[in-house]
């Protein structure tokens, strides 16, 4: 199983159609390189992508750990959902810079 640590800023994405509120977390740098070639190794070894290009992961800031998928960003890097569970355990607000380990 591979590990990284990094950090990144909280952020919310919603649209028009979609008004709730997702927050999420971008993953870029070497970190999400790291995770681009491990999509990339995986689909070789598969022969076929995961669902929406997705790679599982066991996220944990601070204290609280939780089981989710990264996704590729058509922007840039991956995209880490956080759950309202987490933000609320581990105090955080859209715009808060988070450190992050992530297991896959």
């Amino acid at each position: 199983m591979e590990s990284l640590t990094t950090s990144a800023t909280l952020w919310i994405w919603t649209t028009d159609k979609a008004p709730a509120a997702w927050h999420f977390l971008t993953i870029s740098g070497e970190a999400g390189d790291a995770l681009s070639a491990t999509a990339v190794m995986r689909r070789l070894e598969n022969g076929r992508r995961a669902g929406f290009g997705s790679i599982k992961v066991t996220a944990t800031i601070g204290d609280t750990s939780w089981e989710t998928s990264v996704f590729p960003s058509k922007e840039t890097g991956w995209m880490l959902p956080v759950k309202a569970s987490v933000r609320k355990a581990e105090g955080l607000v859209s715009g808060d810079d988070v450190e992050l380990t992530l297991r896959y």
